[in-house]
């Protein structure tokens, strides 16, 4: 599994020319699944999402969590974090997790980040999306589950 983390000022999803998610200060979460991902390193996956701590303190120190800033979460699928360049210019997705498996996996990550984080907006699955953000910093992470 991996997490492409994105600290904006806000951030937003867009369908069919149709705004179907948007966010302020939080974190924008391109989430790649692999046909390997379980339940249990989606847990593992978003714990550390929670708690990851990389919004400035008083002190310019990245000190403070999205709880601290009362941030949101906007969640986006993207199996193309699972692209592999190895061979030719075209890359291939095998290792991207089977569509049924992935959506469901995508839907757990939702359900159990809206347990935790008041605002929770999301991407739509499988959907060609256009995706606006203000990137704070810019700070980007990438954490991926085989690193964890």
């Amino acid at each position: 599994m991996r997490f492409v983390i994105q600290r904006v000022t806000e951030a937003s999803v867009t369908v069919d020319e149709q705004m179907i998610g948007k966010i302020g200060k939080g974190f924008l979460v391109l989430i790649g699944i692999s046909g390997n991902d379980t339940k249990e390193i989606a847990d593992k996956m978003i714990k550390k999402l929670i708690g990851m701590r990389i919004f400035e303190d008083e002190d310019g120190k990245t000190n403070l969590s999205l709880d601290d800033v009362n941030g949101s979460l906007l969640m986006v699928s993207q199996f193309t974090l699972y692209a592999d360049c190895k061979k030719g210019n075209r890359p291939s997705f095998i290792k991207a997790g089977e569509p049924t498996m992935a959506q469901e996996m995508y839907q757990y990550i939702i359900d159990k980040c809206k347990q935790q984080v008041p605002i929770v907006e999301t991407g739509q699955f499988g959907a060609d999306m256009k995706v606006s953000l203000l990137n704070d910093g810019p700070f980007t992470i990438l954490l991926d589950s085989a690193e964890l």
